[in-house]
């Protein structure tokens, strides 16, 4: 199977030929491939997005749209937008500030002035590609910022829930009000965009500085003063958040039930868990209990970072990530973290491409697993050690779905209606089945004969109505469409044929 590289984006219009609703023929279809393809973009000290805090607003969005398009071309389909760096805002908020590092300066709106999160969504839809909002629950204040923060940051209007670590800001995870807030922030994400996902990643409590204790003596005290109080102040911490992802889970449901629900976690969620495993034990030192979560069904997807090498001899990754697959009791899907900015020259880390090409592969293996997020997207859109070249021409060269999440909506949206017409060039139109909308399309065309035709695939984003299948009249004999809704369910196919 190819891409379909004519294929073009056209406005529809009138036809006379007739819409067809079901398979007439008895047309032996091409397989749709199910994978996320996800790449994180990091806006926290300008990682990915914006390049610089300087940028006006024609800049950023120049940046933002050519960074969905490199990706898009290069076969991904979700983008993980970092929206909430540190208890500051990369879109339009009125619970916290501007971020520092969309702008130069805590507070201040860009110019002219529009909503940077709302840019991300539109430009991500129109092009087929999911948007998932990643939020930083506890960080308050990252090391890389350097002007003061503005007066509506938390760190000024409540001082008291906030402590400093490391160089760094962290709200305090045992406060109850530093976890209502974070749960307004993101409830207020869900509630007015048009989010398919909302995305932590692995910072929970800090991550340990030798000789330095995080400082909750006091919140630890108040909490040995409450009635049967009897947890170490190591399983208070986890209880702290264990209870914020479960709350954050069901209240986001709650809201609204498609919005999926992912967690990044460190990739190692003990040492010797698989036996021979070495390194960090983030249950201890981050206190976060990635494992529970996964067994208890309080997420969609798990994204567990392995960041390591293939053969890395204390952390293999084929080995970790059948771990994390036996933990997932309650089928939830697990897409693991690759660390594709590696390749990048500044890292100096000797990695080549054909590492994440293989780590692809490797995942691909697994049958509970479906699919991969690559951290950072610039490694993708900057090609680094021509990892772009290599995944869009090998393991990304086909168009692919997310998985369906029949957990969260197992519905099938109706059949579509389709169309050919045209005669110096084929078009491809098809409609909704019903009143419900379709977040993509899969649009397959088969050129030549039906004995030895060859099918070409691609994704179309919802709101398109019309795609060119041909410049040749008559280079078609058949045409299927399907919609998808924001679960991943596919409808039944309308089919065309001549």
């Amino acid at each position: 199977m190819m891409l379909l590289a004519a294929m073009a984006w056209m406005p529809a219009h009138a036809t006379d030929r007739p819409w067809v609703r079901a398979d007439p023929g008895g047309v032996e279809l091409p397989e749709i491939r199910r994978e996320f393809r996800g790449a994180w973009v990091a806006t926290v000290a300008n990682i990915d997005w914006p390049s610089r805090k300087d940028l006006g607003t024609a800049q950023q969005k120049e940046e933002a749209v050519a960074m969905l398009d490199a990706l898009r071309r290069a076969g991904f389909n979700a983008v993980i937008f970092q929206a909430r760096p540190s208890c500051d805002a990369v879109y339009r908020s009125s619970i916290e500030p501007w971020s520092e590092f969309l702008t130069g300066e805590s507070g201040k709106a860009p110019a002219p002035e529009y909503d940077p999160l709302s840019f991300w969504i539109a430009e991500s839809h129109a092009r087929g590609m999911e948007l998932h909002v990643w939020v930083n629950p506890f960080r308050a204040r990252h090391i890389k910022a350097e002007k003061p923060d503005a007066a509506s940051h938390i760190s000024r209007t409540r001082p008291d829930l906030v402590r400093k670590y490391d160089g760094y800001l962290w709200l305090d995870p045992g406060e109850g009000e530093a976890q209502d807030h974070a749960m307004r922030v993101i409830l207020d994400l869900v509630s007015r965009y048009d989010l398919d996902g909302l995305h932590i990643d692995d910072y929970f409590y800090p991550y340990p500085k030798a000789g330095e204790a995080f400082p909750d003596d006091a919140t630890f005290a108040r909490y040995k003063r409450a009635p049967g109080a009897s947890l170490s102040r190591e399983d208070w911490r986890r209880a702290n958040i264990d209870r914020f992802v479960e709350r954050m889970y069901r209240e986001i449901k709650a809201s609204k039930p498609h919005v999926k629900v992912g967690i990044s976690p460190f990739g190692i969620w003990r040492p010797e868990h698989p036996a021979g495993v070495k390194g960090m034990d983030a249950f201890e030192k981050l206190h976060a209990d990635a494992r529970k979560w996964l067994r208890e069904g309080w997420l969609d997807y798990v994204a567990p970072q392995l960041y390591w090498k293939i053969d890395a001899p204390q952390q293999p990754y084929g080995p970790l990530l059948d771990w994390w697959i036996g933990e997932n009791a309650k089928g939830r899907a697990v897409w693991p973290g690759n660390f594709t900015s590696r390749l990048l020259p500044e890292a100096k880390s000797g990695w080549e491409a054909s590492e994440i090409a293989a780590q692809v592969e490797e995942t691909r293996k697994r049958e509970g697993a479906g699919g991969n997020i690559h951290f950072s997207a610039k490694a993708i859109t900057g090609n680094a050690g021509g990892v772009t070249e290599l995944l869009s021409k090998g393991v990304y060269a086909e168009p692919a779905l997310s998985p369906a999440m029949e957990w969260i909506d197992a519905t099938p949206p109706a059949t579509p209606v389709v169309r050919v017409s045209g005669d110096a060039e084929v078009f491809v139109e098809f409609e909704p089945g019903s009143a419900e909308s379709s977040r993509v399309w899969v649009v397959a065309v088969r050129s030549g004969s039906a004995s030895g035709g060859q099918w070409t695939l691609r994704v179309a984003p919802g709101s398109e109505r019309r795609v060119r299948a041909s410049s040749e009249p008559g280079a078609i004999d058949a045409a299927a469409v399907w919609a998808v809704d924001r679960s991943g369910n596919l409808s039944e196919p309308a089919v065309w044929t001549r």
